[in-house]
């Protein structure tokens, strides 16, 4: 196993650790699992691309891993008041859809893309908000549902190039 798939592999295990400083009324030091998180999803994918070690295993567990936390901290969001149903439902609708789509295509041999430029700033505009609505800060909602947008387009970009794609192949 690689460095990159290590980093991607420790961001499973950042979950649990995240939830159990959440729900013990540890907000900061969860915010700060949810920065690292971000943080090895960063390293992972640069140190893959520029040591040529980009593996099938990391393109498909890069984003489960990331999806799967972006899943534990909005059900922590909404358990702890601070989301309401209306985001919490857009966005677990977007990253479940999106983890069973990817699935269904890998397992029935499609080829799969990493992802595009756009879901990159998507996550970037969603850390911005769970660092503003952990923080208590002003615009954490305004740029939560910016976020929301941005991922439904990017996963429409995703989709008509995977069409494409597959369609080529």
């Amino acid at each position: 196993m690689n460095i990159p798939n290590m980093l991607t592999m420790s961001r499973f295990l950042l979950i649990p650790l995240f939830l159990a400083l959440y729900f013990y009324d540890n907000k900061i030091a969860a915010l700060f699992i949810v920065l690292l998180a971000g943080l090895t999803d960063v390293l992972d994918g640069y140190i893959a691309r520029r040591n040529g070690q980009i593996t099938l295993t990391g393109m498909m567990l890069d984003p489960l891993a990331d999806k799967l936390m972006m899943l534990a901290v909005i059900i922590a969001l909404l358990a702890g008041g601070e989301l309401p149903w209306e985001a919490f439902g857009v966005m677990a609708f977007r990253e479940v859809g999106m983890i069973m789509t990817s699935a269904y295509f890998h397992f029935t041999g499609y080829k799969t893309l990493p992802a595009n430029n756009l879901g990159k700033v998507t996550t970037v505009v969603y850390y911005l908000a769970i660092l503003l609505l952990f923080l208590e800060a002003q615009g954490g909602m305004a740029v939560l549902w910016f976020g929301i947008g941005l991922s439904y387009v990017a996963s429409f970009v995703y989709l008509v190039k995977f069409r494409i794609l597959n369609r080529a192949s």
